[in-house]
């Protein structure tokens, strides 16, 4: 049994604008760093036995200070890289829809087989970032894991995962919190969502009498 913690990154400068942001390096806002920082917070008692993190900086930035918290090194994979948006890149939705109307309104329908032009498909994305967890829990069979990654590869692994479809990873999950908690729980090939879009907020002190 691997219980898993998956993070969505701290804040950007894209995000605060809601650009789309896959394969670019974007860096954290001074909120995404703060939102780090509550990570790390929550991480010095959560009982962690690893972090991994995608080789993005803001995934990287946001992972270091919750493994400096722990004690641990944080691993990174590139198989938790965000999902490539290809033409959408860098774009809001409003200059989507001016670029290529038709192929934002086939993605809107289904984002999957409809995906944004000369992007990565969404199972593709789902079946690597699983790849990587079932890696990790073959190493950590007992473990609980820190994972910091992307919000879209995160809600198509969830679909991929629990068995619900992908085309409905933005209708079942439609927005993952920077900086929340997700927790799944992986045993015997089976995952369990245990909590979804927590705030990373460290427990109360035990009381003294």
């Amino acid at each position: 049994m691997t219980d898993f913690i998956l993070v969505r990154h701290g804040e950007t400068i894209w995000h605060a604008e809601n650009r789309y942001a896959g394969r670019t390096d974007v860096p954290l806002t001074d909120h995404g760093r703060a939102q780090a920082a509550a990570l790390a917070t929550w991480a010095a008692t959560a009982g962690l036995t690893a972090v991994w993190s995608s080789p993005l900086s803001r995934a990287r930035l946001t992972a270091a200070p919750a493994a400096a918290a722990c004690g641990l090194i944080p691993r990174v994979d590139e198989r938790l890289y965000e999902v490539d948006f290809g033409q959408g890149e860098g774009l809001t939705r409003d200059e989507m829809r001016a670029c290529f109307p038709e192929r934002l309104a086939a993605f809107l329908a289904d984002p999957v087989d409809g995906h944004l032009p000369g992007g990565e498909h969404p199972r593709h994305a789902a079946e690597r970032a699983a790849d990587c967890l079932t890696g990790i829990a073959r190493e950590q069979p007992h473990g609980r894991v820190l994972v910091v990654a992307h919000s879209t590869l995160v809600r198509v692994l969830l679909c991929h995962l629990l068995g619900i479809p992908l085309a409905d990873y933005r209708r079942v999950f439609p927005q993952l919190h920077n900086g929340a908690l997700t927790e799944i729980r992986v045993e015997h090939g089976r995952t369990a969502l245990l909590t979804f879009n927590a705030p990373a907020v460290a427990p109360p002190a035990p009381a003294r009498h």
